[in-house]
């Protein structure tokens, strides 16, 4: 004859404590996401040289004149026309790279436009500006 238990033994596990984790896990996580927006911490390759540029950017202006009905273009605060701006851009750049000090030099424009001119313009200078291989950055307004 078999004698059975009457209390048999169930296997039981206790979730009473995983709230007081996923609360914690949960206020971390936003703590982390709150206190630092918008920003990516990337590390960074370390060099032994850093190259030095002792040239500042060269800046053009595209404006138009609303009493001529023309288009300006004033490449480091001189007025130029369209059709001497690669050249004059050319020149910019061999003076800027004539360096005795090994320092590799790194040619920059900004351009500065009107806003109220169509986009053709700056495709214009931007076709310039990739035969001479110089870097373009576009200035904005805040806005």
């Amino acid at each position: 004859m078999r004698i059975r238990r009457k209390n048999r033994f169930a296997a039981e596990v206790s979730t009473s404590s995983l709230n007081d984790i996923m609360f914690f896990l949960l206020f971390f996580f936003f703590i982390i996401v709150v206190s630092s927006p918008g920003i990516i911490n990337v590390s960074l390759p370390k060099a032994t040289s850093s190259l030095k540029s002792k040239n500042r950017p060269i800046s053009l202006k595209i404006d138009y004149n609303s009493t001529t009905g023309s288009k300006e273009y004033f490449l480091d605060n001189t007025k130029i026309p369209f059709n001497e701006l690669e050249v004059a851009l050319k020149n910019l750049v061999l003076s800027n790279n004539n360096t005795t000090s090994g320092e590799v030099e790194i040619n920059k424009l900004i351009i500065g436009m009107n806003k109220n001119l169509p986009v053709q313009d700056l495709v214009d200078v931007l076709q310039i500006t990739t035969k001479l291989k110089i870097k373009v950055v576009m200035a904005t307004d805040k806005g």
